[in-house]
C-alpha cells in the first residue's frame, strides 16, 4: 500500500534522492504496479517465444553453412530446443494473470540460466567462444532490460546479481580448466582475457542500474497518476485499483471494513467569498485536520471536488464515533486564510456504510454512504450519518 505520508505535491522525478531510489527498488510493488507487471510479464512471454522459434533457423543455417563446428552447432541448436519448449510453457502460466506471483522470478531466472547453459555448451568446441560469443552473451543485457516491464525493483536487481555471478563463474571455470592460453585463443572469437570479462560484467552492472531507474520512474509516474495533485492524497482511480486488497486484508484478519464519504459543508461560499486560489488553502487545511484523526492503515481519498472517501477497519458504530470526532474538531478549526479576511468555519456532512454488511463491492458501498451523505443534508448537514431509518 502507498503511505499517504510519503505522498505530496513536490514529487520530482527527475531528480530522485538516492536513498529513496533504494529503498523504492527493494520495497514491494503495490497493486497498481502488480497488475500493469502481469501484463508486462505476458508481453515477455511472448516476446521470448517468438525469438525462440526465430532463434530456430540459426543453428540450422551455421551447421548448413559450415559456419560453426559440429559440437557449436549442437549447443546451439540443443540451446533454442530447448527454449522453444520452455517459452511456450511459460507463455501458458503468464496467460493468467497474477495467478502466479513467483513467475516473474522463475521466468527472470530461466533467462539468465539459460544463457550460460548455452555459453557453457559452446565451451565444448572453443573455450574462449564461451566467454567470447557477443550473440549469446547480449541475452544477459536483454534479460536484464524485460525486467523493466514487471515494474519490480527487486526483479532487475536479483536479475542483474544472477547474470553477474554466472557469468563470472562461468568465466572462473574457463580459466581454471584452460591447460594452456592457447586454448583461450580461437580465430573466430579472439582471446578470453580477464580484463574482456571484468568490462563485461561491467556492462551488467550499467544494464542493471540503468533498468532500475527505468523501473524506478514508472513507480514515481504511475504513484502521481494516482495522486491528486492539490492535496497529494489518493485518488479515486488509486482506490478503485487498491480496494480489493483492502477487503481481502479485513478478512483475512476477521476485521470490519467502513467507507465514509465526506463533503465539505457550503464549500462553494467559501470559494465565492475568498476566492479560488484561498478555497484551494481552505481545501488543503480541511485536508490536513483529517489526517490529524487518521490511524495506521486507515485511507484518506479525494475523489473530487470537495469529496472525500475515508477507508477504516472498524465496524460501523466505531467508524461513526471516529468520523464523528473528525467533524467536531474540523468544526472548532477555523481556515484562516490571511490577515485582512475573517476565519473562515468549515463543517462537513458524511455517510457510513460498512463491507460487507452495506455492499460487497467498491459501487455499492458508495452508492449506501452516498445515500446517507444526502439525507445527513437534508437534515441540516454538519454530522454524520451511519444508519438507515
Amino acid at each position: 500500500m502507498l503511505r499517504q505520508q510519503d505522498r505530496g505535491v513536490g514529487l520530482n522525478i527527475f531528480g530522485p534522492d538516492l536513498r529513496e531510489f533504494w529503498q523504492r527498488l527493494r520495497a514491494p510493488p503495490d497493486v497498481v504496479m502488480l497488475e500493469l507487471g502481469a501484463g508486462g510479464e505476458l508481453l515477455v512471454a511472448k516476446l521470448r517465444a517468438g525469438l525462440s522459434l526465430g532463434l530456430l533457423l540459426l543453428p540450422l543455417v551455421n551447421l548448413v553453412t559450415g559456419s560453426y563446428t559440429p559440437s557449436e552447432g549442437i549447443a546451439g541448436m540443443f540451446g533454442v530446443i530447448l527454449a522453444v519448449l520452455a517459452s511456450q510453457l511459460l507463455l501458458q502460466l503468464a496467460r493468467q494473470p497474477r495467478k502466479f506471483r513467483w513467475l516473474p522470478w522463475i521466468t527472470t531466472s530461466y533467462d539468465i540460466t539459460l544463457t550460460t547453459l548455452v555459453l557453457a555448451l559452446l565451451a565444448l568446441g572453443s573455450l574462449a567462444a564461451s566467454l567470447n560469443s557477443m550473440v549469446v552473451w547480449a541475452f544477459y543485457l536483454i534479460a536484464i532490460c524485460m525486467t523493466a516491464l514487471r515494474n519490480d525493483g527487486r526483479l532487475t536487481l536479483y536479475t542483474g546479481l544472477l547474470a553477474i555471478l554466472q557469468y563470472g563463474l562461468l568465466a572462473a571455470c574457463v580459466f581454471a580448466f584452460a591447460d594452456s592460453p592457447e586454448q583461450l585463443i580461437s580465430m573466430d572469437y579472439g582471446t578470453a582475457e580477464t580484463t574482456t570479462v571484468i568490462q563485461r560484467l561491467l556492462l551488467i552492472v550499467f544494464m542493471t542500474i540503468l533498468t532500475a531507474t527505468v523501473v524506478f520512474r514508472m513507480q514515481r509516474l504511475v504513484e502521481l497518476s494516482g495522486t491528486d495533485g492539490l492535496t497529494g492524497l489518493p485518488n479515486r482511480t488509486l482506490l478503485a485499483h487498491h480496494f480489493d486488497d483492502l477487503t481481502d486484508g479485513a478478512r483475512l484478519d476477521g476485521n470490519s471494513l467502513s467507507l465514509c464519504l465526506i463533503d465539505l459543508d457550503y464549500f462553494q461560499r467559501i470559494n465565492d467569498e475568498i476566492g479560488h486560489r484561498a478555497g484551494d488553502g481552505a481545501l488543503r487545511h480541511a485536508v490536513n485536520v483529517l489526517r490529524e484523526g487518521l490511524e495506521q492503515g486507515e485511507w484518506l481519498v479525494r475523489l473530487g471536488g470537495e469529496e472525500f472517501a475515508l477507508l477504516m477497519r472498524l465496524p460501523t458504530g466505531r467508524a461513526w464515533e471516529r468520523l464523528d470526532a473528525m467533524r467536531r474538531s474540523l468544526a472548532t478549526k477555523p481556515f484562516l486564510p490571511d490577515q485582512d479576511r475573517e476565519p473562515q468555519r468549515m463543517t462537513f456532512s458524511a455517510g457510513v456504510a460498512n463491507w460487507p454488511q452495506d455492499g460487497t463491492d467498491l459501487s455499492q458501498l458508495l452508492r449506501r454512504a452516498d445515500l446517507r451523505l444526502r439525507r445527513a443534508k437534508l437534515e441540516g448537514r454538519n454530522r454524520v450519518i451511519a444508519h438507515d431509518h
